[in-house]
């Protein structure tokens, strides 16, 4: 990954892998091919369920409301992490910026990748651009899916078009029926 799209496609990933979470290490790594890592992981035996709770730790931070908070739970995370920028030209993609060291596990590399893309995508973004798709706050609304607002306006609330129609057909039939 580019340094440019890090938060956004790193924060993107996470929110792919925490909604649909992939039934193998297959699925996982699949998934992060599909938002524009090219690198392949060294096995390793629980890869899988470590990956989870990659993911379980980072909704914590996706739960969190105060910015304050969200931004303690990320840095401990980024601290945990222990992984520094460098400069990498694997693949001969060109020289880019890497958070983590070379041939690293799946689960640790993600962890890297998803806490630092977390804080780019916050702090470029607004602290108030990650959290659950407002569609699950209406009782009755199984969504908990990651909203990852990437809006011009900052007012991605839902985390579909299909999540959003339902809403407002709620508030309008709530409207009509008064």
């Amino acid at each position: 990954m580019h340094l440019n799209p890090y938060g956004e496609y790193a924060v993107l990933l996470a929110a792919s892998l925490a909604d649909d979470w992939p039934a193998d290490r297959a699925g996982i790594e699949a998934r992060t091919r599909d938002f524009g890592m090219t690198m392949s992981f060294p096995r390793e035996p629980d890869d899988h369920r470590r990956t989870r709770r990659v993911v379980d730790d980072w909704l914590t931070v996706v739960d969190a409301e105060d910015p304050t908070e969200r931004a303690r739970l990320l840095n401990a995370q980024m601290a945990s992490a222990a992984a520094y920028p460098r400069l990498t030209d694997h693949d001969a993609e060109g020289w880019h910026l890497h958070y983590r060291d070379e041939d690293q596990s799946l689960p640790h590399v993600l962890h890297a990748v998803i806490s630092v893309g977390t804080a780019l995508h916050l702090t470029t973004r607004g602290m108030h651009r990650l959290g659950r798709c407002a569609a699950g706050l209406t009782p009755g609304d199984p969504c908990r899916n990651v909203v990852v607002d990437v809006t011009r306006n900052g007012r991605q609330r839902y985390c579909s078009v299909r999540c959003a129609n339902r809403a407002a057909v709620r508030r309008h039939r709530a409207r009509t029926r008064t």
